[in-house]
């Protein structure tokens, strides 16, 4: 499962519990402001809690755009006739 995944459904997971524990408080305020402070709960506790899916998360991320980069310059180099296959290099007239 993509690291990206697993730290989603983690973070929509603590979401819904806050949500559930905020919402069944017998406190008289509006459900949108149960859920606002579910939200800003949910958010707290991810950042202590989720720390090494997070890591996992930014390692990936950081991966990808590495490759991303490097496609990106080889994309480039054979478009200019720079690669080392020596395609745009053998035509003669």
């Amino acid at each position: 499962m993509s690291p990206f995944l697993k730290y989603t459904l983690a973070r929509l997971g603590l979401f819904g519990l806050a949500a559930l524990i905020m919402l069944s408080l017998p406190i008289a305020i509006s459900v949108l402001l149960k859920l606002m402070i579910a939200v800003l709960i949910s958010a707290v506790l991810a950042f202590f809690l989720l720390k090494g899916l997070r890591d996992e998360a930014s390692v990936s991320a950081v991966g990808m755009a590495e490759r991303r980069a490097e496609k990106k310059e080889r994309l480039r180099a054979a478009l200019n006739g720079d690669d080392d296959g020596g395609e745009g290099a053998t035509k003669s007239d």
